[in-house]
């Protein structure tokens, strides 16, 4: 299994993402931050990526849930009981969307424009997962 850590997604990777359907989709959002924000515009920032990220994280929760959707989970990963990795990500964060085109309307706000600056100044990379929710058989 490979494992790539990205900040913005692939046309192929939106396209499948917009492909779920309809449904209420999570995104589980497994981040890497950097040590120190590094901002595109080359701007001197005494800000950690955690703390750039934060900037980001704190009004993306408002854009979600004004369409509809919730921040369900985050927190600091400690560690890995199964499995193996080279380097564990920093956090994980749980968000519920409404359908997978609410992000993307998301995505196109004035609003969120403004704010994704922090997001690219904060991520050394992440990986993103879609999940549903189902119930387990058995």
């Amino acid at each position: 299994m490979q494992v790539e850590n990205q900040v913005q997604p692939e046309a192929d990777q939106i396209r499948a993402f917009l492909g779920a359907g309809d449904e209420p989709v999570v995104m589980v959002n497994l981040l890497k931050f950097r040590e120190r924000a590094e901002y595109e515009d080359g701007r001197a920032t005494d800000l950690s990526g955690r703390e750039a990220y934060a900037l980001y994280g704190e009004s993306m929760r408002k854009l979600v849930e004004a369409e509809g959707g919730r921040f369900l989970y985050g927190g600091q990963l400690v560690g890995a009981l199964l499995g193996r990795v080279e380097e564990l990500w920093d956090m994980v964060g749980l968000v519920e969307y409404p359908t997978p085109g609410s992000l993307l309307k998301i995505a196109s706000t004035p609003e969120f424009q403004e704010i994704e600056k922090h997001r690219a100044a904060g991520l050394a990379g992440q990986l993103n997962l879609t999940a549903r929710t189902e119930a387990l058989e058995g």
